[in-house]
């Protein structure tokens, strides 16, 4: 019997915080997330999620660091490898949603704790604001 390894898509996604609030989307299950998305080959991480906000938010956002990673199991048989990055945004317009998503939204860091989401994308979010109120301007 030959090895077979575990197959599952990755997916980049940024934690965008403006004005104190982060960004998130509303998905076809109900759960609140970070935008972002799969992963194309022979594309870097980074620019996937730079390329996927400006798709699902319309904004044009710089990465920062790698935050955290971790597997998410959706669903017997969906497993997929999440990678969160710090993002910067200058936008001073409203996100937009994009056909992919029900609905986006701007939170803060208390009300994020109430919401319907992963756990890991919640660290990411604790994790991103902490280091962004420890910068120095």
């Amino acid at each position: 019997m030959s090895y077979q390894p575990h197959l599952f898509p990755v997916s980049a996604k940024g934690v965008v915080v403006r004005d104190g609030h982060v960004l998130l989307l509303r998905n076809e299950r109900d759960e609140w997330e970070l935008p972002g998305g799969k992963l194309d080959l022979g594309e870097e991480p980074a620019e996937c999620v730079a390329r996927e906000i400006a798709e699902e938010a319309g904004w044009q956002v710089t990465c920062g660091p790698l935050l955290d990673a971790w597997q998410y199991h959706i669903r017997d048989g969906v497993d997929v490898l999440i990678i969160t990055y710090g993002c910067h945004v200058a936008a001073d317009a409203d996100p937009v949603v994009s056909h992919e998503h029900k609905e986006i939204g701007l939170f803060t860091e208390a009300e994020v704790a109430a919401l319907r989401m992963p756990e890991g994308y919640k660290r990411s979010i604790a994790t991103w604001y902490d280091k962004l109120s420890t910068r120095v301007m």
